[in-house]
C-alpha cells in the first residue's frame, strides 16, 4: 500500500496564495475551501495541511508533515534543524535593523546599548551576538514599527519588501540580518518509502520554481549565421538545430533563454538574421 505524504502549507498570509499558485502549477489536483484544514490531493498520494505559517516548521519537525512550505526568517527564528530542499524565489523579503529618521545612529555598531523591538527576538539576539554588539531585544507581535514612537523601544528589526511601511512610520534602514524567502523544507535523512515521495514532490515544484525564470525561444534564420546565434543564446546545453524543409538554406532554432535576459536577445537574434521568432513561457523544467 503506498504511504501517503503530509506537506504543510500557509493558510493566510502574504505566502498562501502564491504557495497555493505554485502547487497548482506543479500539477497537484485539489478543492481548497477557507474552512479546510486538511486537503486531499486527487492524483498523488499527498494531503495538504493549512496551518498558520509559524506552524508549518514544528509540525515537520515534529513529523506530523514530511514537507513544509515556510519563509526562512520563520526557520531561522525557531532555530529547528530541518532541511531547505529548495528557494522557491517568491516572498522574498529583509529582515532589516531600522531607526526614527532623527537618530544619530548609522551602523550597526551603535546600536550597543539600543532596546530593540522585533517580532524575531531569536534571530536578532543571535545576530547582534555574532557581532559583538550589546543590545537589548524586546519581542515584540505586530505593530513593530510604531514601538519607538510609544518609546517602547529606539529601534527596530523588521521584515522589510518595499521599505514603504517603514517610510510612513518615519524609520530609516541601518543593517540587513537576513535575506529572506518562502523555502521547501523537511528533515534531513528521509529515506524509504517517504524518502522517495518526498524526492518526487520536491522535483515538481523545483521543476516549476526552474521554469518561472526561462523562456522558450523557436526562430528560423539562415543556416550560415548558426555560429553566431548559438553565440547569442547557447540553451541548457546546446540550442536544438532543425533543417527545415524544402529550404536547405535555412534551419528552425529552438533554446531555453533566461527571462530576465529575453528583452536584450530578441534584438541580436533579429540582427544575426533570425525571422518568426517565438518566446514562449515554461511550465516546468528539469535540467
Amino acid at each position: 500500500m503506498t504511504r501517503t505524504i503530509r506537506m504543510a502549507v500557509p493558510n493566510k498570509g502574504r505566502l498562501k496564495d502564491p504557495t497555493v499558485a505554485l502547487l497548482k502549477q506543479a500539477g497537484l489536483v485539489f478543492e481548497q475551501t477557507e474552512r479546510a484544514l486538511s486537503v486531499p490531493v486527487r492524483n498523488v498520494d499527498l494531503e495538504l495541511l493549512f496551518v498558520r505559517t509559524d506552524d508549518v516548521c514544528e509540525l515537520v519537525a515534529d513529523g506530523v508533515a514530511e514537507l513544509g512550505i515556510t519563509g526562512l526568517d520563520l526557520l531561522a527564528e525557531t532555530g529547528m534543524d530541518l532541511e531547505v530542499i529548495s528557494e522557491l524565489n517568491y516572498g522574498r523579503c529583509r529582515l532589516t535593523a531600522a531607526v526614527p529618521n532623527a537618530s544619530p545612529v548609522t551602523t550597526l555598531a551603535d546600536f550597543a546599548g539600543l532596546r530593540v523591538a522585533t517580532a524575531h527576538p531569536h534571530t536578532t539576539a543571535a545576530y547582534f551576538e555574532k557581532e559583538g554588539v550589546d543590545a537589548t531585544t524586546i519581542a515584540l507581535r505586530g505593530s513593530v514599527e510604531v514601538a519607538p514612537k510609544l518609546d517602547v523601544a529606539d529601534a527596530i528589526v523588521d521584515l522589510v519588501s518595499s521599505g514603504s511601511t517603514m517610510k510612513v512610520n518615519g524609520l530609516r534602514p541601518v543593517a540587513t540580518l537576513l535575506e529572506s524567502q518562502a523555502v521547501l523544507v523537511s528533515q534531513h535523512d528521509v529515506n524509504g518509502e517517504v524518502g522517495a515521495l518526498v524526492e518526487q514532490m520536491a522535483t515538481m515544484l523545483t521543476s516549476v520554481v526552474a521554469a518561472r525564470r526561462k523562456r522558450y525561444v523557436l526562430m528560423n534564420a539562415p543556416a550560415d549565421a548558426l555560429d553566431e546565434i548559438e553565440a547569442i543564446i547557447p540553451g541548457v546545453d546546446a540550442p536544438s538545430v532543425v533543417p527545415l524543409a524544402h529550404d536547405p538554406t535555412k534551419v528552425a532554432i529552438h533554446s531555453v533563454v533566461d527571462a530576465d535576459d529575453v528583452w536584450a536577445v530578441l534584438p541580436k537574434l533579429k540582427a544575426a538574421g533570425a525571422s518568426g521568432l517565438l518566446v514562449l513561457p515554461i511550465h516546468q523544467m528539469i535540467a
